[in-house]
């Protein structure tokens, strides 16, 4: 997928290298500390156990944002969900569509696997990313409560 100068595809292990700078961001975003090679290890048991699908966003060659989906079910339904549980955008890279970019990559790919719907949470405060969201047809929940279980 290509829009303007950006372009979107989907990751694999050998992408590892692009990805880890991204997603040890993403976790500093909120609020949690860096660890690369954590994050190198995690990711690469994704991709080995087949678990999750990231997309990277890149302007020229440089690799500028990610989304990753796990994939769940609708009990209810009785058909596949996917969760998106990671959205990222390089601060210097923001407000140029990347983020819409990712987005739609992921909603053509739902669409393409037969997913029922896709489904994100994100904080309170990320009226950035929300206001994204919703300029790209996604619905705030208001119908359902979240609840947690912290272990």
């Amino acid at each position: 997928m290509t829009t303007r100068d950006l372009e979107c595809r989907r990751a694999t292990a050998a992408d590892l290298d692009l990805l880890v700078p991204l997603f040890d961001a993403y976790r500093q975003f909120y609020r949690l500390p860096s660890a690369p090679e954590r994050a190198r290890r995690f990711l690469l048991e994704r991709f080995e156990n087949d678990q999750s699908v990231i997309f990277l966003a890149f302007e020229g060659a440089a690799a500028i944002g990610f989304t990753q989906l796990y994939p769940s079910f609708s009990s209810g339904a009785m058909a596949p969900i996917l969760i998106l549980n990671d959205l990222f955008v390089a601060p210097e890279a923001r407000r140029r569509g990347a983020g819409s970019v990712l987005l739609q990559a992921a909603a053509e790919y739902g669409r393409r696997v037969g997913a029922l719907r896709l489904v994100l949470s994100t904080e309170v405060t990320n009226t950035a990313a929300q206001s994204v969201y919703e300029r790209m047809g996604w619905k705030r929940d208001t119908v359902f409560c979240v609840y947690q279980l912290a272990f």
